[in-house]
């Protein structure tokens, strides 16, 4: 839940800054926001979940 609930959170920044700077306008992000949305009712959301726990793991071991 806290990877979850933090890459929402890293997603939206990312988003609003894209949206301010003009490199996206809100029409795009709009649809970007819905498919992330209708994405995540689909039978491909358990896939994508487990692909980015991974990912994170694999980050979280990285050790300078």
């Amino acid at each position: 839940m806290a990877i979850s609930l933090s890459m929402v959170l890293l997603f939206a920044v990312i988003l609003v800054v894209m949206i301010r700077s003009g490199s996206i306008k809100p029409g795009p992000a709009i649809v970007a926001v819905l498919f992330g949305f209708f994405l995540a009712s689909t039978g491909m959301a358990p896939s994508i979940n487990r692909f980015m726990n991974s990912l994170a793991d694999t980050i979280n071991q990285i050790s300078f």
